[in-house]
């Protein structure tokens, strides 16, 4: 795709991952749904917290830092965010049991959030407290520019704490220069993110040169500071720059890549001994999931489709020819 092309792609995919009617329509069709998770088993371990476990173990065994998240978000309903929030204490528990010092990564909006800010941060420290028990960090991913100075609220609350608490940063909010001078004063990893969110124009700087060199500003602040910091991005250029300037070698550093994406960097810079994290997911909530994968990297279509082509005629359901 040329690069106007992928802009204007990318941009589609962000506006109809926002689209209930849509998303609904794909997993209740009896056509539709199987077609698609075809597709999405590349990016998400499956729909249960088993089928995440074992892919957790499987990445563990080859000496990568796992990242669990159980996928959900903008959760409205009380009863439905304290199933969210239990479904996540059964994930520290089931680490803990088996002795993985992983992390866990969830939204705010789906643990209590959108109900009240009040019920979101008790479920954290809930979480949180079990998570130091097990020796497990704890992740809050980023979402809409519209909830970001209510998740920092809550994460500063929640990190002075328990520092097992991390934050999860969008270098591409034209904002995140001064957030990110604010968050150097709490204790809890920075996971630093380019932002996968469709904003109004002026909130934010759109992927180009610019954006990379901010990326690596950012970066190289965080590792100044000696503050834990998880790079996360498939940008090999950017992490080729980070490597040349000797920014993936320290303690606090690790790059963090998503499960099922650039398999082979993942793997050449764990063979150069940077410390690498996968990104594991499960759920049946994948449909925003997935969407923002290839919006994020508009050449993940190609293996979206190849997927889904390959599984049916592995499976029989399409002829060989």
């Amino acid at each position: 795709m040329k690069v106007n092309e992928e802009i204007r792609f990318s941009n589609a995919l962000k506006s109809i991952a926002r689209d209930q009617g849509l998303k609904s329509y794909i997993q209740l069709s009896e056509d539709l749904y199987p077609i698609f998770m075809k597709g999405a088993k590349r990016f998400v371990a499956g729909g249960t917290r088993r089928e995440g476990l074992e892919r957790v173990m499987s990445l563990s065994n080859e000496g990568y830092e796992v990242s669990l998240e159980y996928l959900g978000e903008n959760t409205s309903k009380e009863e439905e965010c304290i199933l969210a929030k239990n479904e996540f204490r059964d994930i520290i528990n089931d680490l803990g049991a088996a002795e993985l010092k992983a992390t866990v990564s969830f939204d705010l909006s789906h643990i209590g959030m959108m109900v009240s800010e009040e019920l979101a941060l008790c479920h954290l420290k809930v979480l949180a407290k079990e998570a130091a028990e097990h020796g497990i960090q704890l992740m809050i991913s980023m979402e809409e520019s519209t909830k970001t100075d209510q998740i920092l609220s809550i994460y500063k609350k929640a990190s002075t704490e328990y520092p097992n608490v991390g934050i999860t940063l969008q270098a591409h909010l034209k904002r995140s220069d001064r957030d990110l001078e604010d968050l150097l004063k709490y204790p809890g990893r920075i996971r630093l993110v380019k932002g996968a969110y469709q904003e109004p124009k002026e909130l934010y700087i759109p992927r180009s040169a610019e954006l990379d060199e901010r990326y690596i500003e950012f970066v190289t602040t965080c590792v100044q500071h000696q503050h834990p910091l998880s790079i996360a991005t498939h940008d090999e250029n950017i992490l080729m720059k980070l490597k040349e300037k000797g920014l993936l070698d320290g303690s606090t550093v690790e790059v963090e890549m998503l499960d099922g994406v650039r398999p082979d960097l993942k793997s050449s810079l764990k063979d150069s001994h940077v410390q690498m994290k996968v990104y594991v997911t499960y759920g049946s909530e994948w449909y925003l999931y997935l969407l923002h994968r290839i919006a994020e990297h508009p050449p993940n279509i190609y293996s979206f489709i190849s997927d889904i082509i390959e599984r049916k005629q592995g499976d029989g359901s399409v002829a060989s020819s």
